[in-house]
C-alpha cells in the first residue's frame, strides 16, 4: 500500500512538519501508536477524565462540557499539557442547541439555509469556529452534507442544508472555507450520503438507495466539491452503498450492505482512488446499532483501520479496544503498513493545523474576552432574525395583536433535548405575556376547551434528535385524551402552529391554516419568532425543503 503523500493536498505540508511527523511516529511506543487511532469521549468531573486520559494518551477527544467556563478551560489546558503528542480536540460545531454553552448562539444549517445568504453563514461559522478555538477545538465534524429527501428522517432533520444539492454544496463550502481559515480542520458527513432513509444510523445501518449515476449527481457532485476545495476530514458513516458495491462484485450478497466504516470498497476504492482524497478519514462514533447490528466489535473494530478509516471515534472501554487492535497487529488482520498510514494521516492533521509548533492553548482571560463578544451577538442576532420563515398563513391571521387575540391557550411538547431527561418549557409565552397577552400554557388532564380562548397557539421544539426513529405530532401525548386528540379547533379559533425544530409537521396537520417553521429552539429564534408574528420583522426566511411533504392539501 502506498502511503500518503503529506505534501499534497488537502494536507500541502512543508519539508519540516512532515519530518516532525516522521520522528513523532519513530518515538512512539507501540501502545502510544495505538492510543493515536482513538478519539474519546470526555465527560464529567475533570480530574477523573483527566486521570484515565493521560494513561491512555488519545489522539483527541470530544469534550461534553459542563456548565463552568473557568472549571472548562483549566481541563483543556491540563489535558494539552499532558500529551505527549499535541491532541485533537473536537466537536459537532452545527448551531442552535449544538452551541458551545459559552459562546454566541447561532442558526443551525437549516437556519442558515433559510437566510441563503453565503455571507451570512461564513458570518456564522467563522464565530462558531473563533470561538471553537477559544476551549481548544481545532476540529469540527461538520458540514454535514447529507440531503432532506425523506422527509421522515428524525436525524437529518435540521443538521443538513436542506434538500437542494446547490443550496447545500453553496453553503458546505462557505463553512468548510470558513473553519479551515480559523484553524479549524473540517469534516464532510456522512459519507456517502444519508438522507434518502428515513432511519436512524445511531439504530441500525441505512441505505443509500441511489444508483451510481444518481449519485454522482448528488452525493458524489457535493464530495468532489468538498475535497476539490481542500477539506481536511471525511467521515465514514455507518451507511451501506449497495449499487457502488454491486458494480464492483455484482454478486456481493450481504456484503452490499456492509457500513461504509468498515468498507474497503467505499473508502478505498470510491472515496481515495475514484474521488481522490488525499486527508484523514474518520469513523462516524463506533458504539452506534449501525455499526453493532451488522458485526460484533470483536471483528470490526480492527476493520475500521483496515478498511479504510484512520481515526476511531469514540469507545465506551478503550482498555479493550486497545487490546482488540493489539491483538489484530499481533495477527495481521490489521496490517502494518495501513496501520501506519493512518497514523501518518492523524499526525498530518495535526501538523496541518500547526499543532507541531509553539501554539496558544486556551487560557480563561483570553476566553472570557472572546467568547460572545458584542460584535459576535450582534451579528447572530441579524442571521437568526432573517431565519423564521413564513410557510402558509391562509386566514390571514398574522400579525397578532393583543387587542385581538388577547386570550392564547399554548399547547406544546416542550423543547426536546437527546441527552435531557424531559422536555424544557419554551419562552414564548412569557414573551407573549410581556407584550400584553393572557397565556394559559395547556396541562394533561385540563379541562380547557380552545373555543374559550382568542388563539390556539401549538409550540414544536425537536430539532434533530439521535436514537429516535421519527418525529410527529403526538396529539395523544399534546391533548392528554383521546377527544383532545382527535380535535381540530382551527375551524372555530384562530389557530397558529410553530415548528422551532424539525420542518415538517405539516405531514400530521396538513389542514392547520398558519404554520411557521424556525428550525431551531435556542433563546435567540424564540425573540426572532415573536417579533415576526408580532409584525415588527418581517419573514425573511425561504423554505429550504418541501414543508407540505409532497401533499397538495397541505398548501391550502
Amino acid at each position: 500500500m502506498v502511503s500518503v503523500n503529506l505534501r499534497a493536498a488537502p494536507f500541502n505540508l512543508d519539508d519540516e512538519a512532515v519530518a516532525w511527523v516522521e520522528s513523532t511516529l519513530e518515538g512512539l511506543t507501540p501502545e502510544e501508536r495505538i492510543g493515536q487511532l482513538f478519539v474519546l469521549i470526555s465527560m464529567g468531573e475533570p480530574n477523573e477524565a483527566l486521570a484515565q486520559l493521560e494513561r491512555l494518551q488519545p489522539g483527541g477527544i470530544t469534550r461534553f462540557y459542563g456548565p463552568d467556563l473557568e472549571t472548562e478551560i483549566g481541563f483543556a489546558r491540563a489535558f494539552i499539557s499532558s500529551a505527549k503528542v499535541p491532541p485533537l480536540l473536537s466537536a459537532d460545531l452545527e448551531g442552535s442547541r449544538m452551541s458551545l454553552p459559552f459562546g454566541t448562539p447561532v442558526p443551525n444549517p437549516l437556519g442558515l439555509a433559510a437566510v441563503d445568504d453565503l455571507q451570512a453563514t461564513s458570518a456564522i461559522s467563522s464565530i462558531m469556529a473563533r470561538e471553537a478555538r477559544e476551549m481548544g477545538l481545532n476540529w469540527s465534524f461538520t458540514p454535514v452534507i447529507d440531503i432532506n429527501k425523506a422527509f421522515r428522517s428524525a436525524i437529518v432533520g435540521t443538521r443538513s442544508y436542506g434538500s437542494e444539492v446547490d443550496r447545500i454544496e453553496r453553503h458546505a463550502l462557505a463553512q468548510i472555507a470558513a473553519f479551515q481559515h480559523e484553524g479549524v480542520a473540517a469534516t464532510v458527513k456522512h459519507w456517502p450520503g444519508e438522507g434518502y432513509d428515513d432511519r436512524d444510523q445511531h439504530l441500525v445501518t441505512t441505505i443509500n438507495p441511489l444508483n451510481v449515476e444518481e449519485w454522482e449527481k448528488t452525493f458524489g457532485r457535493l464530495y468532489r466539491a468538498a475535497i476539490d476545495a481542500g477539506v481536511l476530514s471525511v467521515m465514514s458513516a455507518h451507511i451501506a452503498f449497495p449499487a457502488f458495491v454491486r458494480s464492483i462484485d455484482p454478486d456481493a450478497g450481504i456484503e452490499a450492505y456492509r457500513p461504509a466504516s468498515i468498507s474497503k470498497i467505499l473508502n478505498q476504492t470510491l472515496l481515495r482512488e475514484r474521488l481522490g482524497f488525499n486527508g484523514l478519514i474518520v469513523s462516524d462514533a463506533t458504539p452506534m446499532g449501525g455499526l453493532g447490528a451488522y458485526s460484533s466489535r470483536d471483528e470490526h473494530l480492527a476493520e475500521l483501520i483496515a478498511n479504510g478509516c484512520d481515526v476511531i471515534l469514540f469507545s465506551d472501554d478503550p482498555d479493550a479496544d486497545f487490546a482488540r487492535i493489539r491483538k489484530a497487529l499481533a495477527e495481521g488482520t490489521l496490517p502494518q503498513a495501513r496501520f501506519e498510514d493512518a497514523l501518518r494521516r492523524i499526525l498530518g492533521l495535526k501538523a496541518r493545523l500547526g499543532l507541531h509548533k509553539p501554539h496558544r492553548i486556551p487560557d480563561l482571560d483570553h476566553a472570557r474576552a472572546n467568547l460572545a463578544t458584542p460584535q459576535s451577538l450582534k451579528a447572530a442576532a441579524e442571521a437568526t432574525a432573517r431565519v423564521p420563515t413564513l410557510v402558509k398563513d391562509t386566514q390571514k391571521l398574522l400579525p397578532l395583536d393583543p387587542a385581538r387575540h388577547k386570550r392564547v391557550l399554548v399547547y406544546s411538547g416542550g423543547i426536546v433535548q437527546p441527552l435531557a431527561p424531559a422536555p424544557f418549557a419554551f419562552s414564548v409565552p412569557d414573551l407573549l405575556r410581556a407584550e400584553g397577552f393572557d397565556v394559559t400554557v395547556f396541562e394533561r388532564g385540563s379541562d380547557l376547551e380552545p373555543t374559550d380562548f382568542d388563539l390556539v397557539l401549538y409550540l414544536f421544539g425537536d430539532e434533530t434528535l439521535l436514537t429516535r426513529s421519527s418525529i410527529f405530532i403526538d396529539w395523544m401525548k399534546l391533548t392528554g385524551r383521546l377527544h383532545g386528540a382527535m380535535s381540530r379547533p382551527w375551524h372555530d379559533v384562530p389557530t397558529l402552529m410553530i415548528s422551532f425544530g424539525y420542518p415538517y409537521l405539516l405531514y400530521d396537520a396538513p389542514r392547520v391554516p398558519t404554520y411557521i417553521n424556525a428550525y431551531g429552539t435556542y433563546e435567540g429564534m424564540q425573540k426572532a419568532v415573536v417579533e415576526a408574528i408580532l409584525g415588527r420583522a418581517p419573514f425573511a426566511g425561504t423554505n429550504p425543503v418541501d414543508p407540505f411533504c409532497g401533499l397538495e392539501d397541505a398548501r391550502y
